[in-house]
C-alpha cells in the first residue's frame, strides 16, 4: 500500500493557479506565478510593471540585507515581492482596497514570501503604524489623491527613516525653471505679474476634474518641476531621476519647518 500523498503535475499546478487568478481578477500587476502563469498576461499596458522597473532597478541597493522596507499602495504586491528578493529583512505593504491585499497575500504566498506583512490602510493613515522605514515605496498613488501634499507630508513626518522610491504620473513641460526663492506681486517698477507664472516650466499642478484614461481617481498630473518642488517642500531631497516619472529621494530637512510651517496638519491616528 502506497501511503504517499499524490504529487501534483506540473499541469494541474498551472491549472490550479490560473483558476486562483481569475478568481482574483482583474489584476493591474502582471506577475510571474512559475508554471508558465502570470496574472495579467493581456495586460493593456504590457509586461507591467516589470518593464518599468528594469529602468529604474539599478537605483535601489542590490542588497537590502537588514533593511525595513514599507510599500503604500502596493497592489498585487509586484515591488513588494521584489524588495524580498533583495534580502530585505521585513516588508510592511498597505493598501486601503481589501481587493488588491487579498491579490498580493495570494502572490506573496505562491512566490515563497509568506512573512511579508500586508495591512489595510490610508495613506493618510501611515502615522498609525508608529514606525519609521529604511526604505519607503510610494509609487502609483500621488496623482489618485485628493490630498496629494498632504499625502506627502505624512509620510516624511511619520514613516521615511532614510530613502523614499517615489513615483507619480507627469504630464506638461520636461523642462524644469528656476524660480526665485521669494515671489513678487509684480515685475518692479510695474503692475503687471511676474511672466513666469506663464511659462510651462514652471511647477504647475494639472487638476483633472473628471476623468484621465477613463480612471475617475486620477485628479492629478504634476509637470516635472512640480514634481520635484513638492518633493523639496515635503522635505526630501532627490539624488535620482532614474527614469522619467520616477525618483529616489532621502529625507531632508523641512522648509521653514523651524517656524511652524511646513508640517503636516492631519493627526496621526493611533498616537
Amino acid at each position: 500500500m502506497n501511503d504517499m500523498a499524490p504529487i501534483h503535475s506540473g499541469g494541474d499546478r498551472a491549472a490550479e493557479l490560473r483558476a486562483q487568478v481569475e478568481a482574483l481578477g482583474p489584476w493591474f500587476h502582471n506577475i510571474d506565478l512559475g508554471h508558465g502563469v502570470t496574472t495579467a498576461p493581456d495586460h493593456f499596458l504590457g509586461d507591467y510593471p516589470r518593464f518599468k522597473f528594469a529602468r529604474f532597478a539599478d537605483a535601489i541597493p542590490a542588497d537590502l540585507t537588514g533593511k525595513t522596507v514599507l510599500d503604500i499602495g502596493c497592489n498585487a504586491g509586484f515591488y513588494s515581492m521584489e524588495m524580498k528578493r533583495r534580502g530585505a529583512a521585513r516588508v510592511v505593504a498597505i493598501d486601503s482596497d481589501d481587493h488588491y491585499l487579498a491579490q498580493a497575500s495570494f502572490v506573496a504566498q505562491t512566490l515563497g514570501f509568506p512573512d511579508i506583512e500586508f495591512r489595510r490602510l490610508d495613506v493618510y493613515d501611515v502615522g498609525a503604524l508608529g514606525e519609521k522605514f529604511d526604505l519607503v515605496i510610494f509609487m502609483g498613488v500621488l496623482y489618485h489623491l485628493r490630498h496629494p501634499l498632504l499625502a506627502l507630508d505624512l509620510i516624511r513626518e511619520h514613516v521615511v527613516g532614510d530613502m523614499m522610491l517615489f513615483q507619480t504620473m507627469q504630464q506638461g513641460s520636461k523642462d524644469v525653471l528656476e524660480v526665485p526663492e521669494d515671489h513678487p506681486f509684480h515685475v518692479p517698477g510695474t503692475n503687471n505679474p511676474p511672466a513666469y507664472f506663464d511659462d510651462p516650466a514652471y511647477p504647475k499642478m494639472h487638476f483633472i476634474e473628471r476623468k484621465f484614461a477613463n480612471d475617475w481617481t486620477n485628479w492629478w498630473a504634476p509637470n516635472k518641476a512640480a514634481s520635484q518642488a513638492m518633493l523639496r517642500a515635503a522635505g526630501f531631497t532627490i539624488e535620482a531621476q532614474p527614469e522619467h516619472e520616477v525618483y529616489l529621494c532621502r529625507v531632508a530637512p523641512v522648509p521653514y519647518g523651524d517656524w511652524g510651517g511646513g508640517m503636516a496638519v492631519y493627526p496621526a491616528r493611533g498616537e
